[in-house]
């Protein structure tokens, strides 16, 4: 495993290491997206420690575990993802790097289809509704199953928490080269 690496600008936490799957060095990963495509983007996945959330750290130097794994391969196993790393050939190496955090370039993830979008890029957008009022900035999404929901964090201090659901009853223009979401939605709700 190789630990001079330039850690990428645009790193997307991804997922994180359940443990070790089998003897002969494969983990089991969860994916935070239901379609782990990101994932297999790169045959290239950083990696930092299990730690609480936050902005991404770049690694330090004394880090005890490789800042990049070279995947050697990868599959779908149910909900998960299993993987075999270069130079990790045995359960044991596969146990130390339970927790790891899982990290791609955002740059190697696959092309969103027309009106698909990923979560990481709508975040920090503006929404606007039709009435030209700013409602605030996307600060995550939700999946409640059916659709996913905008979380906008109040343009001001007077204005909450609002939940708008990610769907074209609803959402009338995303402009990522913008950082911009027009919606149908009052204030008032």
């Amino acid at each position: 495993m190789q630990d001079d690496v330039a850690w990428p600008d645009d790193a997307v936490e991804v997922g994180r290491i359940l443990g070790a799957w089998g003897v002969k060095g494969w983990v089991r990963i969860k994916p935070y997206a239901a379609d782990p495509q990101a994932l297999f983007s790169s045959k290239r996945w950083y990696s930092l420690p299990p730690q609480a959330s936050g902005p991404v750290p770049k690694p330090s130097a004394a880090l005890p575990l490789p800042a990049m794994l070279r995947v050697a391969q990868a599959r779908e196993h149910g909900d998960d993802v299993v993987a075999l790393f270069h130079d990790c050939d045995s359960r044991a190496a596969a146990e130390q790097l339970k927790g790891v955090r899982l990290f791609v370039p955002r740059s190697s993830f696959p092309t969103a289809g027309d009106d698909e979008f990923y979560w990481v890029d709508l975040i920090g957008c503006e929404v606007h509704n039709r009435h030209g009022e700013v409602l605030g900035t996307v600060s995550g999404l939700l999946e409640t199953g059916p659709q996913c929901v905008l979380r906008i964090q109040g343009a001001d201090a007077q204005r909450p928490e609002c939940l708008v659901p990610f769907v074209s009853a609803f959402v009338d223009k995303v402009d990522l080269s913008a950082r911009r979401i027009d919606v149908d939605w009052s204030l008032e709700f």
